[in-house]
């Protein structure tokens, strides 16, 4: 190589490492999401959801278990109930009921915040997958609200891959729809695919807030992990656990899970081939 080998070697290091860098690695990863995206909707598979609620105390407030089948549809996808199961607490025995969004009484805290955590998180309609769209900046227009970072490149689950850092713009417009997590993406350096996403709130709820409406949230956060099914990658599985206090008085631990799987495609002729081939 000779005198100017290393110092060219360094060079190209810095560059990949620098802004270029991540923006070539993010505008495939955008290109891919959207591709993948597309591909998804001629598929069927099954969604299983988990929501929970714990008071304070550490006692559970309430539980609710869906299972459904999610399918293409003119618009995007179609969501159909297959099982429910729900209860709540009630002077020391749990109540059963069976179908979303029930209140048993006209002022259920409980029931209206599970329902509303429930369609914004795990059933979003804007959504292509349900998944709340805004949680996870990977697309082409989520990506423009975000200052990304290359941290590096590591091995995770045999793939290698990059770590990208991202945080919310700094000079993007105030509006409805403000840029406002950080976190990481672990992104697949062959497919450039993500394959582990997690985010937690960029800024503190405002002490203003706090203080007028009794409000807070911590820790509030998500992760989202990615798998390959005859080459085409799915989100299997997502989740968040945080603390809600609201009107002085009242604290919920809120947990949300939720897992895709049994990926059939379907053709013109309306069979179905599964999926099964994982890498």
């Amino acid at each position: 190589m000779g005198i100017f080998g290393p110092v060219l070697l360094a060079a190209f290091a810095a560059a990949q490492s620098g802004p270029l860098g991540v923006a070539r690695i993010m505008a495939r990863v955008a290109a891919n999401q959207q591709s993948a995206r597309d591909i998804r909707r001629f598929y069927v598979y099954r969604q299983e959801q988990l929501l929970r609620m714990h008071r304070a105390s550490g006692k559970l407030a309430r539980e609710e278990r869906a299972d459904y089948v999610v399918m293409p549809a003119k618009q995007g996808f179609e969501k159909r109930l297959s099982k429910f199961a729900g209860k709540y607490e009630f002077k020391g025995k749990y109540v059963p009921y069976d179908q979303p969004g029930y209140r048993y009484k006209d002022l259920d805290l409980d029931g209206d915040l599970m329902h509303s955590m429930a369609e914004d998180m795990l059933n979003d309609h804007k959504s292509p997958d349900g998944i709340g769209q805004d949680l996870f900046p990977l697309t082409a227009e989520e990506q423009k609200k975000y200052d990304f970072r290359l941290a590096g490149t590591e091995t995770y689950r045999g793939r290698t891959v990059y770590r990208v850092a991202f945080q919310p713009r700094r000079d993007v417009p105030h509006g409805e729809d403000d840029p406002c997590w950080k976190g990481e993406a672990l992104i697949d350096t062959e497919e450039y695919q993500p394959v582990l996403v997690t985010t937690s709130l960029a800024e503190k709820i405002p002490l203003a807030v706090k203080l007028l409406l009794g409000t807070d949230v911590k820790g509030l956060g998500f992760s989202v992990a990615y798998r390959k099914f005859a080459g085409v990658w799915f989100p299997v599985s997502y989740g968040g656990e945080f603390e809600v206090r609201g009107l002085f008085f009242y604290k919920r631990t809120i947990s949300v899970a939720m897992q895709n799987s049994d990926f059939r495609k379907t053709g013109v002729t309306s069979t179905v081939v599964y999926a099964t081939d994982a890498h």
